[in-house]
């Protein structure tokens, strides 16, 4: 695998249009980028739910704020192989076995006496090879990490050092897709992801992610988890919370909005010559729904 320079990047899934809060984690990873003299990447994340037309307007949304990428965007729909060698590689080392739970099953052991909340419990992990043969031909088998790495810690610029818990989660689908949590880590290292800028939902994560890194032998990345939009009664913000994407807002009214909320000044140059880490808000951004209406319409 070719790695190059350092670099962050926006990577977002191309289910729908972008909304506020999305917009604010782009520019967001777009300034800790710029302002640490890092390259800045857009990949699409397209192994999941896709809509048409979403991809090409959420470059157009993020290119109107005046973001920009130092390479043309790249898809994981494109990079299939990569996986595909990874996933091969962690088999070999004997850090991959089959599992045959289904959702129903891994619901049902989470709730048994001594489980671990949202941990997987190891049902299949020490299956026989006739076991293993049985289940096959029942319904085809996910792959899931054994990991000798119960605990990982990674640095946070906002959270600071953040141990989390690592567990045999699933690399590759039963339906031979890559899951995300190798796809992400795969890509970064690939595109000399060495700065990670995201929600702050997907904290939990990074431990799992960095362990398998680890073992795939890629540096950890260096992690922001910023806070994310909420709508006032404390949910993720979403369409259904009413006008909340570019189009429907504004650019100027988004700009602005996106910016106060930051605390820096309403234009990229400007945030960028004002941009400091340790003055950024910790607290989620509560979007009101009458504030958006009322910028939109000043």
């Amino acid at each position: 695998m070719e790695f190059t320079a350092s670099a962050g990047r926006f990577a977002p899934s191309p289910s729908g249009d972008l909304h506020l809060g999305n917009l604010r984690t782009a520019v967001l990873a777009w300034l800790f980028a710029r302002s640490t003299g890092r390259r800045f990447l857009l990949r699409i994340e397209d192994l999941d739910r896709v809509r048409a037309g979403s991809e090409a307007g959420q470059i157009r949304d993020l290119e109107r704020l005046g973001l920009d990428w130092d390479e043309p965007p790249q898809r994981q729909s494109d990079r299939l192989e990569r996986y595909q060698d990874a996933s091969g590689r962690l088999r070999d080392a004997g850090l991959l076995y089959e599992c045959f739970c289904t959702r129903r099953d891994i619901a049902q052991a989470a709730s048994a006496p001594h489980s671990i909340p949202g941990e997987y419990p190891g049902t299949c992990r020490e299956l026989t090879e006739t076991e293993r043969a049985e289940r096959r031909s029942e319904r085809p088998a996910a792959w899931r990490l054994r990991t000798p790495l119960h605990r990982f810690t990674v640095q946070d610029e906002l959270h600071g050092s953040y141990q989390g818990p690592v567990d045999d989660f699933v690399v590759v689908r039963n339906d031979g897709t890559p899951a995300y949590n190798l796809a992400v880590v795969v890509d970064d290292a690939a595109q000399g992801i060495d700065q990670v800028v995201r929600g702050d939902d997907l904290l939990s994560s990074a431990p799992r992610q960095a362990a398998l890194g680890s073992l795939l032998g890629f540096a950890t990345p260096y992690y922001a988890h910023v806070p994310l939009a909420l709508n006032p009664q404390g949910q993720r913000l979403a369409k259904r919370d009413g006008a909340v994407t570019l189009s429907e807002v504004g650019l100027d009214a988004a700009r602005g909005l996106i910016f106060d909320s930051l605390g820096l000044p309403p234009s990229l140059a400007e945030a960028l010559e004002a941009f400091d880490p340790q003055e950024l808000p910790r607290g989620p951004w509560v979007v009101h729904p009458t504030t958006v209406g009322q910028e939109a319409l000043s």
